[in-house]
């Protein structure tokens, strides 16, 4: 059995903290396209997710070992680092899940350990042939691939199925939408899952508990499976509004595809031991899909957005993660203090999230206000029957307002009734 002390016990519910807003950040991967084209209800989506999550947990460590073994040299960290690098990873999710962008816990979590590392040991510390084949190199290939994928998927359907739009196919597609989403929740538990039990492997090795190069404990694995499960099922709505309806419109067939070139990507990857950002391979697969079916259009300032975030997670979590580690190493009172950061900041973010509540009963709603002419034309009622034969139609002004632009009101007016004789009398 493992000894513990009181600062790897920290190390160790802050790594679960992390687990779990890494769940409800990265629901919207595996559910957000099959929520927004109608597959399923969006409570059954996210416990779907979050059961396959769990099972993905228990499939591999090759990813974990990446982290633990390979990305930073396990000599000479200390616990208090792997505490500042979760801090940096945290606050990080919060953020983006605030303003709902899909942006990389993977790579928060890189970023957050890099940096505290760095402060910590110096930059000798960290494994660039490891950071690059492994973490930066994915990063750029894998949603350009499963882009790619998607596009040619979602042409290739539109091509062997014609114009089919019955409603036969519409159900068949929706049940591929749930088969593939379900391969996607099973991928994603197995990936990034493992990056946390990589950061409690290592932290658990800095803290003499274990020894090194050793694979993480049992107890580690279903800790980390059920963290992120619990986070799934939470459900972040925010990313998963972005995500299903933001990005760009889809149908089942072009949901099938994406989730389909997603989960084949993050699988292939796991495999080989890649820290893959599974945001990043889902947001090129549901990019591509849109671009594949003809007329399809991308919202490219929401893409623009989110790969600027991409590009600020790994350094700004890297500098959050430093200064974190500046902080503790000053001593206890220096973690204390950290720690009351932490808490508090997210505190904040979760109050600065009540003021505009996205759940699972307004996640596929708009909050674009209606613009002047769509209320004008709503505001239209059809004539009557036999106006238009009379030669009345609707007459249009433009009242006064003061200050805005003028807004037109409709008016309709009805014809009198023709008068009807009495009926004779008899």
């Amino acid at each position: 059995m493992e000894s513990f002390s009181l600062i790897l016990a920290i190390v160790v519910v802050t790594a679960l903290a992390f687990d779990f807003t890494n769940g409800f950040h990265d629901t919207a991967n595996a559910m957000a396209t099959t929520i927004s084209t109608g597959a399923l209800k969006p409570k059954v989506a996210v416990a779907m997710s979050a059961a396959l999550n769990l099972v993905g947990a228990f499939l591999s460590v090759e990813v974990a070992n990446t982290i633990s073994k390979g990305l930073v040299d396990e000599n000479g960290i200390r616990p208090e680092v792997i505490f500042a690098a979760l801090v940096g990873a945290i606050l990080w999710n919060l953020l983006t899940w605030l303003v709902g962008l899909p942006s990389s816990s993977s790579h928060a979590l890189m970023g957050g350990l890099i940096g505290a590392t760095v402060a910590s040991a110096g930059f000798g510390a960290v494994h660039g042939d490891v950071l690059v084949t492994k973490v930066l190199l994915p990063a750029v290939a894998a949603p350009v691939v499963a882009g790619l994928a998607a596009m040619l998927s979602t042409r290739f359907s539109y091509g062997i199925g014609g114009k089919a739009e019955g409603e036969a196919t519409r159900k068949g597609y929706r049940a591929g939408q749930i088969a593939s989403a379900g391969l996607v929740s099973l991928a994603h538990g197995t990936n990034d899952a493992q990056k946390t039990m990589g950061i409690i492997t290592l932290a658990l090795i800095a803290g003499g508990a274990i020894a090194p190069g050793s694979n993480p404990p049992t107890w580690v694995i279903l800790s980390a499976g059920l963290a992120i499960a619990l986070g799934t099922y939470i459900g972040g709505w925010r990313i998963i509004r972005t995500m299903g309806k933001g990005l760009t419109e889809l149908e089942p067939r072009q949901g099938f595809a994406a989730q389909t070139s997603a989960a084949t990507a993050i699988l292939a990857s796991s495999h080989l031991g890649f820290s893959l950002s599974t945001t990043h391979v889902v947001s090129g697969s549901v990019m591509g899909a849109g671009l594949g079916r003809k007329g399809g259009v991308v919202r490219w300032s929401t893409a623009t957005r989110m790969a600027v975030a991409w590009v600020l997670t790994l350094p700004a979590a890297a500098l959050v993660g430093a200064l974190a580690e500046s902080v503790t190493g000053l001593g206890d009172w220096g973690t204390a203090l950290v720690a009351v950061f932490l808490v508090g900041s997210s505190a904040v973010i979760w109050k600065l999230s009540r003021r505009e509540v996205v759940d699972h009963t307004n996640v596929n709603g708009t909050d674009e206000p209606a613009g002047v002419v769509t209320t004008a034309i709503a505001a239209v009622a059809p004539p009557p029957a036999g106006a238009a034969a009379l030669g009345e139609g609707p007459v249009v002004s433009f009242p006064e307002q003061s200050g805005g632009p003028a807004t037109a009101v409709v008016e309709v007016t009805a014809p009198a009734a023709p008068a009807v004789p009495p009926a004779a009398t008899v």
